[in-house]
């Protein structure tokens, strides 16, 4: 089971915008081999940072009013909400230390 969980273009606004916590929300699909490699690392992520941050994942094929409200043209995209605004953006698929070093703030 996927410790990233699934969020839609429904249910963003609760999940993300409204939350009290950093989210990190993963842009991808499943036809992008990038998306499906950087997966495991976001879970192992959610996993041990639990308590900072909670990872999302969202379909691109299946929401894509979030993908273009958010401008994501090319995926993996992550971006990092707090308080509903975007503190930073990730495009394309890195290694665990590499994708951690960029969460930096947000997992301190």
């Amino acid at each position: 089971m996927s410790a990233a969980l699934p969020v839609t273009d429904a249910t963003f606004e609760a999940d993300v915008l409204q939350s009290e916590r950093p989210v990190l929300v993963d842009f991808w699909a499943e036809w992008c081999p990038p998306c499906r490699a950087v997966g495991p690392i976001l879970d192992q992520i959610a996993d041990e940072h639990a308590d900072k941050i909670t990872v999302l994942k969202l379909n691109v094929d299946e929401n894509p009013r979030m993908a273009a409200k958010y401008g994501i043209r090319s995926i993996p995209a992550m971006m990092v909400f707090s308080d509903g605004e975007i503190v930073n953006s990730i495009v394309g698929a890195m290694p665990k230390p590499a994708l951690e070093a960029q969460l930096g703030d947000v997992l301190a």
